[in-house]
């Protein structure tokens, strides 16, 4: 093994033009085309780096399925075309696979700048063509370096077994065996030692960049001396969260007419060692501040961090006048990238322990004497939020409804109204039956006043160019129905589905959704939640006018 290795490291650190010369010619011409195709646009603007590592992996992924496919056409005993014609055609592949690289490369500034333009960005002028090759380059070759490591020790392997069994079977096996360790070593140790690493680094930034944050001295606010969960429960986004929201007299002097602290409760990870302990503990706190006095009570599920999207939570304060409360459980440290390939489960068991605390102890109360119950979550906090009111629930004593944004993809539930949505309706809008207990918006206000609800209103906010709804496994050999024919306008119109490649590109988009202008990716504008709250929760005294002026307001905060 160690002869092996050193044999594969000599062969491409010190001895270049052989591991080039070596490379499989069906092999670079596949690795070409993955390459030039990964440079087309996809649903978010791309940096040169991100692209180089991009285009880089598309290179590696080719050449893998061009060497495939070469090894399939030998097995298959297809016969090969005289030395002659076999170069010439080599010739003309290689001129053709050169000049698509070519033409390719040239069209990235304008690629790119089709998605800049409707996300109101700055254009590039040249869009870092040599950096993005250069990385391209670096990062394919070394993956192919890796990939042709690992052949090797199969071969290897199956050399050895060949001792005890026939050739066949002992490539089989030996394929199998390194293939299959390598994938328990790194599900089991390898994946594990990094998920600790990226939980322990997140959670000491956590806490690091939440000292020296002074509690709240106002005995209705979480965190203060007089609350049941101490400032030091609270991680640094639940103190960010409960620090700058709007104050009474920033409503009031908005609104030009009296109105109420807005309450929040937020209780951290350290509140509690599982999601029954601090959902009990954000009851507790609930019942001390009042929050069942209230008007409005919403259960509001946070990403990864523990983050909640201040547009979704300050707009409502403001439609409301500050008569209103929300609660939330933190359940993990994590961005929601790295949580929903790790366990999206854990916003779904946090949630379901909120609910069905802060659930129970309101349905006790007298209906005309209760606040009316809503639902809200993005992303993580979407999902979760969507499964904690079940069927029976809801039959049982309802709540009055929900508002969720950026829906991730593995949401059963919004793939289920996805799917079942009305045929005239495009897949990243869809409209679901006659709109009485759901509906969708984007960008464009689509929550028509004059349109009747039933008793629960849910309303979803989301985005065409949003790749955490609309990432999907399925990309890899299927095309998406939201890349129909009438497609969002925030997707640029040169964005074509290739098998592999997009799943590639909107894969690279996730950990980049929130990089983006609001309004679009998976950041989403205060405007939007204002029109999903007043469709949801019918604000009293509230006009036209009045919404205007306070899109305007946060417009300019922004």
């Amino acid at each position: 093994m160690n002869s092996l290795f050193k044999s594969m490291m000599g062969s491409v650190l010190f001895k270049p033009f052989n591991f080039l010369k070596s490379l499989s010619f069906v092999g670079l011409v596949v690795a070409s085309i993955f390459f030039a195709l990964s440079v087309t646009p996809s649903l978010l603007p791309r940096t040169f780096f991100v692209q180089g590592i991009l285009s880089g992996v598309a290179i590696a992924v080719g050449y893998v399925v061009g060497v495939g496919l070469e090894q399939l056409y030998r097995y298959l005993e297809i016969p090969c075309p005289a030395a002659r014609i076999a170069f010439a055609m080599k010739l003309a592949v290689a001129v053709g696979c050169t000049v698509m690289v070519s033409l390719f490369v040239s069209r990235i500034p304008y690629w790119q700048n089709s998605i800049r333009e409707l996300m109101e960005m700055p254009l590039v002028e040249s869009a870092y063509v040599l950096e993005t090759v250069l990385i391209a380059l670096i990062t394919g070759f070394a993956w192919i370096a890796a990939a042709r490591g690992l052949y090797r020790v199969c071969a290897s392997v199956g050399r050895w077994l060949n001792r005890l069994v026939p050739r066949r079977i002992a490539n089989v096996l030996g394929s199998l065996l390194v293939i299959g360790g390598l994938l328990v070593i790194g599900n089991g140790l390898v994946w594990r030692i990094l998920l600790r690493a990226a939980d322990s680094f997140f959670l000491r930034a956590d806490r690091y960049v939440g000292e020296g944050i002074d509690p709240p001295a106002n005995p209705l606010a979480t965190g203060s001396p007089e609350s049941k969960i101490g400032w030091e429960q609270i991680g640094r986004q639940g103190k960010n969260y409960l620090l700058k929201g709007p104050t009474k007299e920033s409503i009031e002097a908005f609104l030009g007419r009296e109105a109420k602290m807005p309450i929040r409760v937020y209780a951290g990870m350290n509140a509690g060692e599982t999601p029954a302990e601090r959902a009990e503990l954000a009851l507790q706190e609930l019942i001390r501040v009042g929050a069942f006095e209230r008007s409005l009570l919403v259960i509001a599920t946070p990403t990864g961090t523990g983050w909640l999207d201040p547009g979704a939570v300050d707009t409502l304060e403001y439609l409301h006048a500050g008569d209103c409360a929300t609660v939330t459980t933190q359940y993990s440290y994590l961005p929601s990238w790295i949580a929903i390939t790790v366990d999206p489960r854990q916003s779904i068991s946090s949630a379901q322990a909120l609910f069905d605390v802060v659930y129970g102890y309101w349905k006790s109360l007298p209906r005309d004497a209760r606040p009316r119950l809503f639902l809200q979550g993005l992303s993580l906090g979407a999902l979760g939020g969507e499964v904690s009111a079940d069927l029976y629930t809801v039959l049982e004593d309802p709540i009055h409804g929900a508002v969720w944004s950026g829906p991730p993809f593995p949401s059963r539930v919004w793939n289920k109204l996805t799917a079942g949505r009305r045929p005239e309706t495009p897949a990243w809008l869809p409209g679901f039956r006659d709109g009485r207990l759901v509906r969708f918006t984007s960008q464009q206000n689509t929550l028509r006043s004059d349109r009747p609800w039933g008793p629960i209103r849910i309303v979803y906010v989301q985005y065409a160019s949003d790749p955490m709804s609309f990432f999907s496994p399925s990309l890899i050999y299927r095309k998406p129905e939201w890349l129909a024919e009438h497609r969002g306008p925030d997707v640029s119109p040169y964005l074509t589905w290739y098998p592999l490649i997009t799943f590639l590109q909107i894969a690279c988009d996730l950990p980049m959704a929130t990089s983006i202008p609001k309004g679009y990716g998976h950041n989403f504008a205060p405007a939007h939640y204002i029109d999903a709250w007043i469709a949801v929760t019918e604000p009293k005294n509230w006009t036209a006018e009045d919404t205007k002026r306070l899109k305007d307001y946060f417009r300019e905060k922004e």
